[in-house]
């Protein structure tokens, strides 16, 4: 039997146990996952691209059924080069919406064989985003329990912050 795979797609500047939690929720629906990590030079990461790279496998390294790996150009593109049948979208809110619906159809009209499936992480995740749990770290304050042990450690480095990590 074919194996289904399925593209998780983002910048992932840093992952966040949201992210995590989507992993999870596709692993329920798909054989193997690639999170397939954008350079993403117009948002101008805090991480540079082999960083996040280093710093997802760390945070899925339990998943033997999960890879990460970098692409450019079309998502639909390198969706096809890889075989998978779906892209994994998050939805956190209805402002989301908008803007992944219009996504995915544009991603359907490159290419009909790809379906985007979107996934809403569990509610203690449905306020975090990478962006709100760098403006917290870079005012020194908590990101534990929102990120792997090591994204916060990473944080904590690149703020310069002396805050203990336990805290």
């Amino acid at each position: 039997m074919k194996k289904r795979l399925a593209i998780y797609p983002g910048t992932f500047d840093p992952i966040t146990n949201g992210h995590l939690d989507l992993v999870e929720r596709g692993l329920r629906i798909f054989d193997q996952l690639i999170i397939a990590v954008a350079p993403s030079s117009r948002k101008q990461p805090l991480f540079d691209l082999n960083e996040r790279i280093k710093l997802i496998r760390a945070s899925i390294s339990r998943y033997r059924n999960v890879t990460v790996e970098s692409f450019k150009g079309l998502l639909v593109d390198y969706a096809g080069e890889k075989k998978g049948i779906a892209l994994i979208r998050g939805l956190r809110a209805v402002s989301d919406f908008e803007n992944e619906f219009q996504m995915a159809l544009m991603n359907r009209r490159l290419d009909t064989d790809i379906e985007t499936v979107f996934l809403m992480p569990h509610e203690e995740y449905s306020f975090l985003s990478s962006t709100i749990v760098k403006e917290v770290a870079s005012f020194g304050g908590s990101v534990k329990g929102l990120v792997p042990e090591i994204v916060e450690i990473a944080l904590r480095k690149k703020f310069h912050t002396a805050k203990d990590v336990e805290k």
